[in-house]
């Protein structure tokens, strides 16, 4: 088991620090660096303490950083989905591929870091990088700028420039920060970091909820201003660069130290290639593989890659609780969209759901330190860190397997799906009287349709083919008329009947064939009147209708009352009061009459508002931060307490990877096996479960150690053997 010593820097290490703040140990030198290097000079204190003045620059500038980052991509699912019009699959995969691509940079970063550039130079070049693709995002998403090709390219030019900026400093910024003090200051050091954490955070939390409100309550160029969402994060970037530049001459700067990951790399790769050149039986078997490096590389450091592999080897399982997480960003945010998001006092965006993840991370942690953990260990049970990280895998898939029953509960507001030979209709009767509608061939409406009847569901209506002729024919006081209509397959229709010239007359219109996107309301009008009508609805949305029941297209609105509308006619304008427009809802709404100065309408509701809450989610997110709490915090801590100083930055790169390689499986299931939202979501639990179990049985046959102590041994070894060789060399003396 852990020693006491390696359970205390453990659990001190675990308070303070969370998976962004680890981040930073990817560079290689966890310590200040030591040997005949120039002394640095004292950066001055802050308020007569021991902190320098220099971090205050490094955790402004972190909190802009955290800020521009969180921020852009809390809307980038929307962006792709509403701007782009990509489907959910295809913006959940760029999604994902952005998000891989930004843990697998921070590896160039730390060799840029160490091995050529160092940390201050490595931090202004790729910072400068990580503006210019802020800059490139903002302008590809002002719609008047060229054509979709054009938008396309610029936001997949700038999303790969940001990916390289922020994981090529994301390992050198806190590990920079560390730099500036003293190597006595080891306490100022520590709560360091915790501040540098807190600084994440708050970035995270403030532009999770603000960026969401600047795309969609400021409207410009006519629709959601994406341009504002990404240009406020890339304004905080270039506040970011301005304030660590401001500071340069404050600072620490250490020199180039080598990367040990290049190292080890390094190492692996000729024991493999030594072993596959020594594949005789006449050659001795060695105890391990990486044994066959001996020829070129020290004991010392090929027994300390052997610990790190033993730990990298339990890494193996932990992408798919990645995977899982990381779509709070694409799928949760989607299905949010879907969702009524009405709080009562403040209507929450889709994308700003997101913000409850670093809240609740700030609560948790503290809660799990001062309350949770002890309260398990006062009850005697061993809550070992590998039980901690099962349990995280536990109630992520429990988190899942909630949004699997949340998108059940929401599907059953859509639409219904549409095969071949096959389309959907339902009569609007806007006559006086009960009208009794007859389809050629088909036994439907068999009761007669009241007038201004609320439509019943959508009725079925089978095809011969992609598209068929029908007779309707109509029956009303003793009268029977019948009309002819061709009908699509795959289509939704509303039949309109309605009276002209003491007669009846129709007219077979189409109907959305699913629910608006993001949360929007649809609406189309119906002008019942004998003159044509123009509609103002509010500032933005102008629609003219013609006469004599002629039905307009649908315009999109965002969920609001609707009561200041405005009709003109030829004689006069009145109100027009359309009432609440709910979120997802399709309306058709009747223009009848024109009386006391206001507009008489008829509203009808095509599909369905969304009935299930926002609200729901927050048991599912509850579930997942609890779960980071555990998995995350805990996993990075082992991993650290379990290596050897000099090969903390190689775990934590491992660690890096894993979350990478978690997002490239969401990836590869939105594109290569497409199915139902509910079905995806028990997908990912079922197998996250399956992982849960591999991983558990993994950690109970795995022997935790303390690094310190082999090192010791080592030691102590290694002294023994000089002492004996100094014993021989004085015995051959004497004779």
């Amino acid at each position: 088991m852990v020693g006491d010593k390696a359970r205390g820097d453990m659990n001190a290490f675990q308070r303070n620090e969370s998976k962004e703040t680890l981040f930073a140990f990817i560079s290689a030198g966890d310590d200040p660096p030591k040997g005949d290097f120039p002394v640095q000079k004292k950066s001055p204190k802050l308020c007569g303490s021991n902190y320098p003045l220099s971090i205050a620059f490094i955790v402004v500038n972190e909190f802009c950083e955290r800020f521009s980052y969180y921020g852009m991509k809390a809307v980038l699912t929307l962006y792709f989905l509403s701007f782009f019009h990509w489907d959910e699959n295809l913006s959940t995969a760029v999604y994902h591929a952005f998000s891989a691509l930004c843990y697998f940079t921070p590896v160039i970063g730390a060799i840029m870091a160490d091995s050529w550039l160092g940390k201050y130079k490595t931090i202004i070049y790729l910072s400068i990088v990580y503006v210019v693709g802020h800059l490139v995002k903002s302008v590809g998403a002002i719609p008047s700028l060229g054509n979709q090709a054009v938008h396309v390219i610029l936001s997949m030019v700038g999303l790969f420039l940001i990916a390289l900026g922020t994981g090529g400093i994301k390992p050198c910024v806190s590990a920079f920060g560390g730099d500036q003090f003293e190597e006595e200051h080891t306490a100022e050091r520590s709560k360091f970091f915790s501040i540098f954490y807190l600084s994440i955070n708050a970035g995270s939390l403030i532009s999770t909820f603000v960026t969401p409100i600047l795309r969609g309550d400021v409207k410009c160029f006519g629709e959601d201003c994406y341009a504002l969402a990404f240009g406020v994060p890339a304004a905080l970037m270039v506040l970011a660069l301005v304030v660590f530049i401001a500071g340069s001459g404050l600072y620490r700067k250490t020199p180039p130290q080598g990367n040990v990951l290049l190292e080890v790399c390094k190492c692996i790769g000729f024991a493999i290639k030594n072993r596959l050149k020594n594949r005789s039986r006449q050659i001795p078997k060695r105890d391990h593989w990486l044994d066959w490096a001996s020829e070129k590389y020290s004991k010392q450091l090929i027994g300390e890659i052997k610990m790190v592999t033993r730990v990298l080897f339990l890494f193996i399982p932990l992408p798919m609780f990645w995977a899982l997480f990381d779509q709070q960003g694409s799928r949760w945010t989607l299905q949010a969209t879907k969702m009524n998001a009405d709080f009562g006092i403040y209507v929450l965006e889709p994308d700003q759901m997101q913000f409850l993840n670093p809240l609740l991370i700030l609560v948790f942690i503290p809660v799990f330190d001062l309350g949770l953990y002890p309260l398990i260990n006062m009850c005697k049970f061993n809550f070992t860190p590998i039980r901690k990280m099962a349990t995280g895998m536990i109630l992520a898939g429990l988190a899942f397997g909630l949004a699997a029953v949340i998108e059940v509960k929401i599907n059953e507001t859509d639409m219904p799906q549409l095969v071949p030979e096959e389309s959907l209709i339902r009569v609007l009767n806007l006559a006086k009287n009960p009208v009794q509608v007859t389809i050629q061939d088909r036994d439907l409406f068999q009761q007669p349709v009241e007038a201004f009847q609320n439509p019943a569901e959508y009725s079925k209506l089978i095809l011969n083919g992609e598209q068929q002729s029908l007779r309707f024919t109509l029956q009303h006081q003793g009268l029977s008329l019948a009309f002819n209509y061709t009908v699509k397959e795959k289509s939704v229709y509303s039949l309109i009947v309605f009276e002209a010239e003491e007669s009846l007359s129709s007219h077979l219109i189409t109907d959305l064939e699913a629910k608006p996107e993001n949360g929007l309301a649809a609406v189309r009008f119906i002008n019942g009147l004998s003159q044509d009508v123009n509609l103002t609805i509010d500032s933005e949305q102008f629609i003219a209708v013609q006469k004599n029941y002629s039905a307009s297209e649908y315009s999109l609105l965002k969920r609001d009352k609707y009561n200041n509308g405005k009709c003109i006619t030829e004689t006069g304008e009145f109100t027009l009061d359309l009432g609440l427009l709910d979120f997802g809802a399709s309306y058709t709404i009747v223009i009848t009459n024109v009386s006391g100065g206001a507009v008489k309408t008829w509203k009808s509701e095509d599909i369905k508002a969304n009935n299930v809450h926002m609200a729901w989610q927050l048991p599912q997110y509850i579930l997942i931060s609890a779960g980071e709490v555990m998995f995350s915090i805990t996993g990075l801590a082992f991993s650290y307490s379990q290596s050897p100083a000099s090969m903390k930055s190689v775990l934590q790169a491992g660690w890096l990877l894993t979350v990478a390689v978690g997002n490239t499986l969401v990836l590869v299931v939105a594109q290569a096996a497409p199915m139902a939202q509910w079905a995806e979501f028990v997908l990912f639990t079922v197998l996250l479960f399956a992982v849960c179990i591999i991983f558990s049985i993994m950690g109970y046959f795995y022997v935790s150690v303390d690094p310190e102590d082999l090192e010791e041994k080592e030691e102590k070894r290694e002294t023994s053997s000089r002492g004996n060789m100094i014993s021989l060399v004085t015995q051959k003396t004497k004779l």
